[in-house]
């Protein structure tokens, strides 16, 4: 829902601008009237400045200007184009395009200032000779005023100017107050108004598109409609920068949040960064019908993992060609030949672990003491420089990657003797012994109840677990378990994490999204933050292949 918000107002953001600009520009900006009253003022506020004496005593047709006033009125073309006669909105038989109205007021005198241009005046007056004699000059008939006793106003009416863009012309009217009028209060402000002498159906639309005489000096910069759609885009931005910083979270979600159920698979020892990242996806797709089933015994294993996604697959009959677009499995390592529908992708590479009760007394050992340790050659720990506690060897079950990593990595090869206790509970305190488990969880929990217990694990899981106090990561010929001591010093215990697929996922499948997100978004900061080394980062992409 808060996503669909935003895109509306991004949307509204976007098109009211262009809708201001089109009105501005090729509405009413390409034929704008604009006029100013730039002075509306009583003789009497002047009267009594140095100089004013003689606005007092006023006269016109033979008597005293009653409560005399001047208007100084500025008309100009405001608009892109040239207006021309046609653009009045008076009818064309009438020789006056604007007709301004003083109420209250009786017009004694119109004089034409100021015109940007000689030739405007021709607009207003024409020139009578006799011979090469001037004998008068005369008002235009669209030059006229106009006294109206009936309901108490003057008006001036203003020819048709054609008016290049930019140009303009002022008048200034001298009013008075009616004669028998003795009120004292301030004239109301003049209406300017292009004359409106038709009488069609669509004249009001004429009208609304056409010439209209517009006030500029409220709005020098743009006209009133303009003005609101700048002050909604401002709003949209404040309203968009507020929704951004207060009603979402601190991150922005993934790029893709894709309905569906995913189901995860696969290592133990992975399970903790695959949890993270789903919970983190699951929590920015908020909203939306996302859901990642992940209960206790969701990630079993490796080699279980690929045998689920295998299952899943064939139970959905999906063709040759096609993928499954709701299961991912991941591995520790490339999974056993049998699987050829499966697709592996490398995502990172996990760091694993030798841990050893702290009882036993050593914190480093090299390739060979940890191969004969887990071939059953060392039975105490005193024989490698360490106390005198028996060794109990704790591992994981066949198909564990985990343990497939420690053979082929750190063992040479060579598989750990047969356990001697399928219950690690079982082995007796001051005896040399072997155990098995199933899970990385177990496998630390086992190895901190047993002194002199030795296992293995993936190492960022170590330090986060309960059992952490009573455990030590050993160090292989000096290496430490990080992925720094695998880019730098070749620490040998390390794997790549893969993620399989079910053929390829169909575009635009959940699958499909989680991959990227863990891959391509914030999903790579939280393999980070597990301790994992990035594929897309390693310096040497060798470390995200099995040797």
């Amino acid at each position: 829902m808060g996503e669909r918000v935003e895109q509306w107002i991004a949307i509204l953001s976007l098109a009211f601008p262009v809708v201001a600009f089109l009105w501005e520009f090729a509405v009413i900006g390409r034929k704008r009237l604009g006029y100013r009253v730039q002075m509306d003022t009583l003789a009497a506020d002047a009267a009594n400045k140095p100089y004013a004496g003689v606005l007092g005593d006023m006269q016109h047709d033979g008597h005293h200007l009653k409560d005399p006033s001047f208007v100084l009125l500025r008309i100009e073309n405001a608009g892109s184009t040239k207006i021309v006669s046609e653009d009045y909105l008076a009818d064309p038989v009438d020789h006056h395009g604007i007709k301004v109205t003083f109420r209250d007021r009786r017009v004694t005198a119109v004089v034409l200032t100021d015109p940007s241009d000689e030739v405007l005046r021709d607009f207003f007056f024409e020139v009578r000779t006799e011979g090469d004699t001037v004998r008068e000059v005369v008002a235009k008939p669209g030059f006229r005023r106009h006294n109206n006793e009936t309901d108490r106003t003057g008006t001036i009416q203003l020819p048709k100017v054609t008016l290049p863009r930019g140009s303009e012309y002022k008048v200034l009217v001298v009013l008075e107050r009616w004669p028998d009028d003795n009120g004292t209060d301030r004239f109301p402000p003049p209406i300017v108004q292009g004359t409106d002498g038709l009488d069609r159906w669509y004249d009001p639309l004429v009208r609304f598109l056409r010439l209209r005489a517009t006030r500029t000096e409220s709005h020098v910069f743009a006209s009133r409609p303009a003005w609101w759609a700048i002050w909604i885009l401002i709003a949209a931005v404040v309203v968009q920068a507020s929704f951004t910083l207060f009603l979402r979270d601190d991150q922005r979600p993934p790029l893709g949040c894709v309905d569906g159920t995913l189901h995860l698979h696969g290592s133990t020892a992975f399970a903790p960064a695959v949890r993270a990242a789903a919970e983190d996806y699951l929590a920015r797709c908020e909203g939306a019908d996302v859901s990642i089933p992940l209960e206790d015994d969701t990630f079993r294993g490796s080699t279980d993992g690929v045998t689920d996604l295998d299952a899943a697959g064939a139970d959905a009959k999906i063709p040759v060609g096609k993928g499954l677009g709701d299961h991912l499995a991941f591995t520790d390592g490339l999974a056993s030949a049998g699987h050829p529908r499966l697709i592996p992708r490398p995502v990172a590479f996990s760091v694993f672990t030798l841990v050893v009760n702290k009882d036993a007394g050593v914190e480093n050992l090299t390739l060979d003491q940890i191969r004969d340790v887990f071939a059953g050659r060392v039975r105490n720990w005193s024989e490698l420089g360490g106390d005198d506690v028996p060794v109990h060897l704790v591992n994981r079950e066949p198909g564990s990657g985990t343990r497939s990593t420690l053979v082929e990595k750190v063992l040479n090869g060579k598989e750990p003797p047969q356990f001697t206790e399928t219950d690690c509970a079982a082995l007796e305190a001051r005896r040399y012994g072997r155990c098995e488990v199933s899970s990385t969880d177990t496998m630390l929990a086992a190895t901190a109840d047993r002194a002199g217990a030795v296992g293995y694990s993936e190492a960022a899981g170590v330090d986060g677990h309960r059992a952490a106090g009573e455990l030590v990561k050993l160090r292989i010929d000096g290496r430490e378990p990080t992925a720094a001591g695998v880019e730098d010093a070749n620490y040998p215990y390390w794997q790549t994490e893969f993620a399989y697929t079910y053929g390829e996922p169909p575009a635009g499948s959940i699958a499909a999204a989680f991959l990227n997100f863990l891959t391509q978004q914030t999903g790579r900061d939280i393999l980070r933050d597990q301790g994992h080394g990035l594929c897309s980062e390693a310096r040497n992409t060798g470390e995200c292949r099995p040797v």
